[in-house]
């Protein structure tokens, strides 16, 4: 039974790992497989605030963010695989954490008020003005332990960018009525 909260803590390691290390170390060089999380994923949340498309689509109908999310996230699995005659409660949790992980981002991306209520900590990863922080999706467990969780939900910070989001859509919505009034003179 202590294969559960050990397959807890590796999974959530595991998250914050390959989050740093390969979706934005690896993920920022263009070519890459792992460059869709940075160029793809991480521009559609910030474009369209949280929302990522790629999640809309249907899982395997097209090659894109959220396939080759789901890929690695059954590959990891399936090399997880050998050591369940040995560690069945460790393995049935890395499955369980594969299946979770994959769950809540795909939510978290396509309803971004569950995401800011449920998911603070990955909402910030996004949405705040460090992408390179707030590693963790899940849980916000080895943020908090490696020193990297940057709170922006709720905070002054937010308040400030959410007041000037609000102006530039005011700014656009008035630009077409002036440039109406301006061809009709």
């Amino acid at each position: 039974m202590i294969g559960i909260p050990l397959g807890l803590l590796a999974a959530n390691a595991t998250e914050w790992i390959v989050h740093k290390y390969v979706l934005h170390g690896l993920g920022q060089k263009k070519g890459t497989f792992w460059s869709f999380h940075w160029h793809e994923h991480h521009r559609n949340a910030r474009k369209n605030d949280q929302v990522d498309p790629d999640y809309k689509e249907p899982l395997l109908t097209k090659w894109n963010g959220q396939s080759k999310e789901a890929l690695a996230l059954v590959g990891s699995a399936l090399a997880m695989a050998p050591l369940f005659p040995i560690a069945p409660f460790f393995t049935a949790t890395a499955f369980y954490c594969a299946i979770n992980y994959y769950r809540k981002h795909k939510r978290a991306h396509l309803d971004p008020e569950w995401a800011r209520e449920h998911l603070p900590w990955h909402y910030d990863h996004h949405m705040g003005p460090n992408q390179h922080a707030n590693w963790c999706v899940t849980k916000p467990w080895f943020d908090h332990i490696m020193g990297t969780r940057e709170p922006f939900v709720g905070t002054e910070a937010e308040q400030r960018a959410n007041e000037k989001k609000s102006a530039r859509k005011a700014a656009a919505a008035v630009t077409p009525s002036v440039q109406l009034a301006a061809e009709a003179l």
